[in-house]
């Protein structure tokens, strides 16, 4: 097939990045790079706009209230279009606390104030005066079986799934999209959306490559992605896990 080359699009890095969140696009342009896969990221800010065509991979972390409600705005006047063209024409899409709200319908703050979506995830938000902060174990369940994320969450919003979107994985220690379903995160066609900072994918190191392969596959087909030596990253996951299993013990 010769040289894969995969498109990242980073969106308000300097605006959209707490608790390591960057850590996830390290995370991924380290391991296409130890298989051989060029990775090519692209950073859009405010005032960019995105050409639909161009990226496989769109990725937005979490922010604060005052860089979220500057996000919302420049969703919907500048990207928010060419972001649904793109995961209509299968583009996959990373999206993370903030990032997650913002790309749902709506996040309506506690104060009632609301900040519209842009639709690509079937869910809403509505804030609670009270946050959930701590570590995280949820279960996912697909034809590979059962796997384990991990990570940490720290959000005041509630979040709740339409038809159209799916649960990401099922909680088991911690509060995940609302503290009362028992579901963590979401997932819509390609695009995924989860509370887990942390970095997530540096020791979730399976999603990473669930991400890469479907990212890449629009351009390239099936691809099937060589095997690493993951035995550090799954140290880090197990410790993780005995960290948040001890919290809940206490």
């Amino acid at each position: 097939m010769g040289r894969m080359v995969l498109r990242i699009c980073h969106l308000y890095p300097e605006l959209m990045n707490i608790y390591g969140d960057r850590g996830n696009i390290i995370a991924l342009k380290r391991r296409c790079e130890w298989r051989g896969i060029e990775a090519e990221i692209s950073l859009l800010s405010l005032e960019d706009k995105p050409d639909p065509r161009l990226y496989d991979l769109f990725f937005i972390g979490g922010g604060q209230d005052r860089e979220q409600e500057m996000v919302c705005h420049d969703l919907q006047k500048v990207k928010g279009e060419a972001l649904r063209e793109a995961h209509a024409a299968g583009a996959c899409f990373l999206a993370i606390c903030g990032g997650y709200q913002l790309l749902g319908h709506y996040f309506r703050t506690w104060k009632g104030e609301v900040l519209p979506g842009i639709g690509i995830f079937d869910a809403w938000t509505v804030g609670g005066e009270t946050r959930f902060i701590g570590n995280v174990v949820a279960e996912w369940e697909d034809g590979g079986g059962r796997r384990t994320l991990v990570g940490f969450e720290n959000h005041s919003g509630r979040t709740r799934l339409g038809p159209h979107s799916r649960p990401l994985a099922r909680v088991k220690v911690g509060h995940g999209n609302n503290g009362e379903d028992g579901w963590e995160g979401c997932r819509c066609g390609n695009a995924f959306g989860t509370y887990l900072h942390g970095s997530l994918l540096p020791k979730n190191p399976w999603l990473a490559d669930e991400i890469i392969r479907l990212a890449l596959s629009r351009r390239y087909g099936e691809v099937e992605l060589e095997h690493l030596d993951d035995s550090l990253e799954e140290r880090a996951h197990a410790a993780a896990v005995r960290r948040a299993a001890g919290k809940r013990g206490g």
